[in-house]
């Protein structure tokens, strides 16, 4: 399992921070594509999880 955090920095862009030290600056449409990608429905689910690891 990729263990990443999100940081939302304006309205139609999130930075994705991977525990490995990567980073990724995605649109919302890139994001819900990541998180689908990941197993995740929606943006709240990958905060929570984010959060709890």
């Amino acid at each position: 399992m990729v263990s990443f955090n999100l940081n939302r920095i304006n309205p139609n862009q999130t930075q994705v921070f991977f525990h490995d030290g990567r980073f990724e600056t995605l649109t919302n449409e890139e994001l819900q594509e990541f998180l689908l990608q990941m197993g995740l429905s929606e943006v709240n689910e990958a905060v929570e999880q984010s959060i709890t690891e």
